[in-house]
This record gives structure tokens, sequence and C-alpha cells, in this order.
């Protein structure tokens, strides 16, 4: 259970325990009123309290933040492998493979999910609260938070000092030059349901990239988004006349070299929102794209 414990000082005698919950422990106004309708889940001395309770100075106060609501869907549970990288009470580090998606679809219903393998491992009412999502294709780190509070403080640190995500890709030629920044604004791509595309009246979008290793017509790339926008790693390679292998969406499919985009959420680096420790996670690359790394670079390379 995500427990939040927090010693009254005396500056801050007299204050609603609503007042504490906003002004020093983040809570957003929604999730006050969560907390405030969710049954007894606020404790003050050990015994529990409404929101508008007056505290004092050495009053201990304890919230309890997991959801206790049932998901707003039902999940369906699924036995699919996914291992867990890094875990503590408010946070959960999972290494995705490829074929899953975060959430179930009307599109592919029969899709292991994200969702469906840690409702089988934790519960039906595992509610789920994924803060970078990875497409379907897409293999490595995806962190989950356990309580709709944690995911709120994480979803403000996205894409800052505080919350950085970098990336293995494997592309098709080399970019030049061999580090940089694509700033490239993407929008949706008119003639296409689901593709993006780099166009003026896009959404800001910046990613910053490193060739490690090249030879054979391929390339090793550390990439880092600066921004969140869908497939937008995906689009910036492109843009640089560098898809991604096996990108059938916006390079050339190839099932004999790889069957899904060649892209590894590599690492996560986080400042944790409840205990302030600096969490660096990484995840070794699957083997679809070790086996192309062998067979491009035999010599053997670094990632």
């Amino acid at each position: 259970m995500a427990i939040l414990t927090r010693v009254i000082p005396p500056e801050e005698d007299g204050a609603a325990v609503r007042h504490i919950l906003r002004a020093k422990l983040h809570f957003s106004s929604h999730a006050v009123s969560r907390l405030a309708h969710g049954g007894e889940c606020i404790f003050v001395n050990g015994k529990p309290v409404h929101t508008p309770h007056i505290l004092r100075a050495g009053d201990t106060l304890t919230v309890e933040t997991e959801d206790r609501r049932p998901p707003r869907t039902a999940v369906t549970p699924g036995n699919w492998p996914l291992p867990v990288a890094w875990e503590d009470g408010h946070l959960l580090i999972v290494d995705k493979p490829a074929g899953m998606t975060a959430h179930a679809s009307n599109f592919l219903p029969d899709t292991p999910t994200v969702a469906g393998a840690l409702a089988w491992r934790r519960g039906a009412d595992f509610i789920f609260h994924p803060v970078n999502r990875l497409d379907k294709g897409t293999t490595g780190l995806m962190v989950i938070a356990k309580s709709g509070y944690v995911h709120d403080l994480l979803r403000r640190r996205l894409h800052t000092e505080a919350f950085r995500r970098e990336y293995r890709a494997l592309c098709l030629g080399c970019p030049q030059p061999e580090r940089g920044t694509v700033d490239a604004p993407i929008g949706r791509d008119a003639t296409s349901a689901v593709a993006r595309k780099v166009r003026p009246d896009g959404a800001p979008a910046v990613s910053h990239y490193e060739v490690l290793v090249k030879g054979n017509g391929f390339s090793l790339l550390a990439l880092r988004p600066e921004t969140g926008r869908t497939h937008q790693l995906r689009v910036h390679m492109a843009h640089l006349g560098c898809p991604l292998a096996g990108d059938w969406l916006y390079g050339v499919e190839d099932p004999g070299l790889i069957p899904r985009p060649a892209l590894h959420s590599y690492r996560v680096t986080l400042d944790h929102p409840v205990t302030g420790e600096r969490v660096e996670v990484s995840a070794p690359l699957p083997e679809d794209m070790q086996r192309l790394l062998r067979e491009r670079f035999p010599e053997g390379t670094t990632v």
C-alpha cells in the first residue's frame, strides 16, 4: 500500500489537512476531493479524519494514496510476460516486450496488454497509471504509478531534468552530422489514420540523437526526446532520411530484417516524487535488436 507520512512542524500548527495536502504534499484539487470521499484514507496520529481537520504541531499526518475505486473499464487479465525492472510502494518500472499495447483496443482486441499482464499478477482491481507510454512495437522501460497522486506528480515532471528517457534505435543509413538535435514540429498526416509527419503547423517536437556505431548501411543511435509527440522519434529519424529498421509506417517494411520498428526504451532517470531519491534504471536490448546488431556489426559493439 502506498502511504505518505508527514510530521507537522510548528510553522504549520493550525493548518487544515486539506491545506497541507495541497500546499505541502502537492495533491491536485481533484485528488483532494477524491480523498475526501474515499473512506478512511486520511489519518492523524492513527485516527481517521476528514480534510477540514485542524492539525497541531507534532501531529503525524498519514495519507493512503493507493486508489480504492475500481477501474473505470474492466481489464481482461492475461498471463503475458512482463518483467519488472524496479519497484517500490509508489512506482513500478516494467520492461515491456514488443507486441504489447498499454491498454486494450477495439481494433486489436486480442493483443496482449500491460494493463492485462498487471491485472493477472496484481489482481483485477489494480488501477493502471502509465506515465510514459510506448507504441505496440517499441520495447523497454515503461514507468507506471501506483496511484493517481503519484501519476500526477510524475506527469508534471515528464520531459524535464527530473524525468529523462533515453532510447536505442537501429536506423537505415547514418544521419549527418552524427550528433545533433531535430527541432521539427509534428502533426497528423492527412493521408493516413495513424501516421504523423513533420509540418509547419504541427506541435513543437524536439529530439536529440547521437550515433554510437555505424556501418554496413546501418547505424545504432542513442535518442533522447525532449517532448512527447506521437511517433516522435520514428518521425524525426525518417525526417533525417534515416528511418528505423523495420518501420513499416515511416520507412520500409522488412520482416526478414526485423518485424517491428527497431526502437527500445533503454534508460529512465527520474527524481522520485515522494522520496526524492534519484532513480536510474536501464534495460538491455531485446534479442531481435541484438541479433540485428550481431549480423550487421559482427566485430561487436557496446550499447
